[in-house]
């Protein structure tokens, strides 16, 4: 699949306006963190729902603080899944796959 500079310059500008932002997902990690806010922001509610119950164990506050590293990494996986996403339409509109 072989997309045109435009192309990439609107998917990206697409993945800019949709994507997950990092200072958001920090943002709900710091306030509502203890509700997983942030994996459920960037996509992840299995593991949101997961995180909440392994509260009631302790666990879940170590996996709090884990996921303050983790965050930069959630965000650019969940931008890449929006880029395939859109190069994938781009395509099919483009006639370069069939739709």
């Amino acid at each position: 699949m072989t997309l045109t500079t435009e192309q990439h310059l609107l998917i990206e500008t697409r993945v800019t306006n949709e994507g997950p932002s990092v200072v958001v997902a920090y943002l709900f990690w710091f306030f509502l963190g203890i509700f997983s806010a942030h994996r459920f922001y960037l996509g992840r509610p299995g593991t949101a729902i997961l995180q909440i119950l392994s509260y009631f164990i302790l666990i879940g506050f170590l996996w709090l603080l884990i996921d303050a590293f983790l965050i930069p990494g959630m965000v650019r996986s969940k931008q890449q899944d929006i880029r395939q996403r859109l190069a994938y339409q781009l395509s099919a509109q483009s006639g370069l796959i069939p739709a």
